[in-house]
């Protein structure tokens, strides 16, 4: 993710404000994009006009065929037939059945085949990355970007493999000694959401089969290619190695899928990504069954800057966690503190950035803002706009829809907002930056804090004890604390997840794989 960051920053200062790209005459609008010549790379991937959905070891699928649209433009891609409940019966027998192979494979050989399926993302990259770009909107170093994720967290599971376990403890029994087995949960159901199609599934996938469970998927349906596309690559390597392609299961789908997936007591670790409100139902669901949930939910992220932070890294961190995805991001800063001393050049400054900041396709490299995912993503913007208004806040800058095609809109800042305004303690999923002022240590440290969301914070200061104590027992009571950094650009290396209503589950590095395995003691 740091990657990306540093190339995001290469495109600030360029040029002018709109690109061309992209205005193409009504008459294309009829046609799958996938039929056009420009677009024949999809078919390197192993797509075409209509997609099956389902996957357990053979390509299927009976429920209803939906379309997916690209948000620059709003044209239709091409079709994706969605699993039904019987498919859905049918591939998790075949998951299990599977799980009985692959959990007697050792982990360092599972290590070598999640090498493998690396190797496969990595030669791959480029055009998975474009695929990105198409149908989830992002812009295509940040789509790439997002496949680089996946490709490093196999790095990452490959030597995780050959480590993972328990220790050896001494035993009040003379002769004896106590050992801490650990041992893989069995099927994990893995939903994801349209936001990071391909990393969220990455970050667990790579570490659940490491140790030694099978995978069940469920991306959003909005982003169906993108799974589709993803298990074609996962299912050669497994192909390759003569395991069975349930290993690595989807079927994509709607809510239908994802309750039964809640509800299934054969799923024993679910997965879920996505907005609290479905979280918290989605939670009620496994809980009813004493299952298990690893939950990565909403944010409202918020930056820090006191009056001796270096506004030369306040500026464009503060731009790029607030525009970067335009605003999709879960880690995305949401809310912006800033001391009194500083608040009026700071506002300033990022007005003049902002109005720097190259819009449109998201292919053109020069660009570093793209469009909302939907249609109903710019309606939640403006409904969020206005209400900011309500409470008292100005727009300083943006917060309108642009007129051009696709789902674009302008990324905006709001003062005068009070710390506690209802807005500002709502999660909205768009490029809306809410900037307030502060006065002292104590209340913006509170002001963080009284959010019901607990994912990512950040502080811009060059005090040292005022760093320790914000990273202390009184500080920031998220699950990422950043100092002088952004909220976005999480490393693989270390948990990903959050507290409070962010759900408090941990994905990817550090000692995350432990809720992808049971732990006995004997």
């Amino acid at each position: 993710m740091w990657r990306v960051l540093r190339q995001l920053c290469a495109h600030l200062l360029r040029g002018s404000k709109l690109s061309d790209a992209w205005n193409r005459p009504a008459a294309f609008m009829s046609t799958l994009l996938i039929n056009q010549a420009q677009y024949a790379w999809l078919k390197e991937l192993g797509l075409r006009e209509e997609n099956e959905g389902v996957y357990n070891g053979s390509w299927g699928g009976r429920g209803e065929v939906i379309t997916t649209y690209c948000p620059a433009n709003n044209e239709p891609i091409a079709r994706v037939r969605q699993a039904s409940v019987a498919d859905y019966e049918e591939t998790v027998k075949k998951a299990r059945e599977a799980w009985r192979i692959w959990a007697e494979v050792p982990a360092p050989k599972r290590g070598e085949v999640v090498r493998q399926i690396g190797d496969a993302l990595r030669e791959k990259i480029q055009v998975l990355g474009s695929l990105v770009s198409l149908e989830m909107g992002k812009i295509l170093v940040e789509g790439v970007g997002e496949v680089q994720e996946y490709v490093d967290i196999c790095d990452y599971a490959v030597g995780l493999s050959r480590m993972i376990g328990g220790p050896i403890l001494p035993s009040e029994r003379p002769g004896h000694a106590l050992i801490e087995q650990w041992n893989p949960v069995g099927l994990v159901g893995i939903i994801t959401a349209f936001n990071f199609p391909v990393a969220v599934y990455g970050w667990n996938n790579a570490i659940a089969m490491i140790c030694g469970n099978v995978c069940l998927w469920k991306g959003a349906p909005t982003t169906s290619l993108i799974s589709v596309a993803v298990t074609k690559i996962i299912a050669k390597v497994l192909e390759d190695n003569k395991l069975p392609g349930a290993i690595c299961s989807l079927t994509c789908g709607g809510a239908d899928i994802g309750t039964a997936m809640a509800k299934d007591e054969r799923v024993n670790l679910l997965s879920f990504t996505g907005s609290t409100q479905v979280g918290k139902q989605v939670a009620l669901m496994v809980q009813e069954r004493f299952g298990r949930s690893l939950l990565e939910l909403g944010g409202n992220n918020a930056i820090i800057a006191f009056e001796d932070a270096d506004l030369s890294l306040v500026v464009p961190s503060a731009l790029f966690a607030a525009v970067g995805t335009a605003g999709q991001r879960c880690t995305t800063a949401r809310r912006l503190f800033l001391h009194e001393s500083i608040h009026d050049e700071v506002v300033n400054r990022l007005k003049k950035a902002y109005a720097q900041i190259r819009v449109g396709n998201p292919w053109d490299s020069n660009v570093l803002y793209g469009p909302l995912h939907t249609k109903q993503s710019v309606s939640m913007f403006l409904g969020a706009v206005e209400e900011a208004k309500k409470e008292g806040g100005t727009v300083v800058y943006g917060g309108k829809v642009m007129d051009r095609p696709g789902n674009y809109v302008e990324p905006t800042i709001v003062t005068g907002l009070a710390h506690d305004a209802s807005i500002a303690h709502t999660e909205t999923f768009a490029p809306i930056l809410y900037v307030f002022k502060f006065k002292s240590e104590e209340e913006v440290f509170a002001w963080n804090n009284e959010v019901k969301q607990g994912l990512s914070s950040s502080i811009f200061t060059k005090d040292l004890g005022r760093i320790f104590r914000w990273l202390g027992p009184k500080g920031s009571d998220c699950g990422i604390v950043n100092v002088n950094i952004p909220t976005s650009g999480a490393e693989i290396g270390g948990a990903f997840g959050g507290e409070k209503h962010t759900g408090g589950g941990r994905e990817s590095g550090s000692d995350a794989w432990k809720q992808y395995m049971r732990r006995s003691t004997c």
